[in-house]
């Protein structure tokens, strides 16, 4: 079984109890469903990957079988709409629903589709469901000097932002950037240096403008609230500053970081939402 970030964490906010009714808003590989389900909880799984739903469905195909999966319903979709998804499937009101808003492991190592600066030969795309018209090249090489610049001091508060607009605009002029790689040599004439720091930002900065993830979070957390009962709760574990402005904004309070030895844990915040 996967065991995704804060796992316990997770599980305890949300107060998991038998025939309780929790929504997976991002299903990812599965764990936090799983958990759920182990402990007699019913859970409504959604993601936006339709590749995700898949794998997780050939994953519990290979499991010993378990009467818990009788109460659990998957949906491909953004979480933006997880209103209506739980009310189109009848699953509401809800005790609980975890939003984790981090690439799956296998998103970014197996997807093929940008996600990691460090996959050199993959097509920038960056795009969570394929059926979305704008992949990362798109951006890259349609948008002008300020419109880049913009886009890469708003998502990724990078202090090299103008001068890595200037010179994307500079270095596309006859060739398009098309992989991760070619972005890459971009940024290091930018910047003059190599430097895995820019890469993330740059590359955060991107997949947050293609898959429109601060917009659809806000609309998430607003669906979310109509969804849980009196007594329930939202957990989101967040990745990055901007995610987490919102949710803290959004009065989740209850900070819990993760592990600061564990590499993908050290810059995971998860914080609490419930009604006044």
């Amino acid at each position: 079984m996967h065991h995704p970030v804060l796992l316990q964490a997770v599980l305890d906010n949300l107060n998991v109890k038998p025939g309780g009714k929790y929504i997976d808003a991002t299903l990812g590989e599965g764990g936090y469903t799983l958990a759920i389900l182990e402990r007699g909880g019913k859970v409504l799984a959604i993601d936006w990957d339709h590749q995700q739903i898949e794998n997780f469905k050939l994953q519990i195909a290979n499991l010993k079988p378990n009467a818990n999966f009788k109460f659990l319903i998957l949906k491909q979709g953004n979480f933006s709409q997880i209103e209506s998804i739980a009310k189109e499937s009848g699953f509401y009101p809800v005790d609980g629903i975890v939003f984790d808003l981090g690439l799956s492991m296998r998103q970014i190592g197996e997807s093929g589709r940008g996600f990691s600066f460090k996959k050199i030969h993959e097509p920038l795309d960056m795009r969570i469901d394929i059926n979305e018209e704008e992949t990362a090249a798109d951006m890259v090489n349609g948008l002008n000097k300020e419109g880049l610049y913009e886009l890469f001091a708003s998502y990724s508060e990078d202090l090299n932002s103008r001068i890595i607009a200037e010179k994307i605009v500079e270095s596309r002029i006859g060739r398009r950037i098309k992989t991760v790689g070619d972005l890459i040599v971009v940024i290091d004439k930018a910047i003059g240096r190599k430097d895995q720091g820019t890469y993330r930002r740059i590359f955060q900065a991107l997949r947050i403008a293609v898959n429109h993830e601060l917009h659809n979070l806000r609309q998430g957390l607003l669906g979310a609230m109509n969804l849980i009962g009196a007594e329930g709760r939202i957990v989101v574990v967040t990745f990055h500053s901007l995610e987490d402005r919102i949710v803290k904004k959004f009065g989740g309070g209850h900070l819990i970081k993760g592990d600061r030895n564990l590499q993908f844990e050290r810059s995971a915040k998860l914080r609490v939402i419930k009604h006044d």
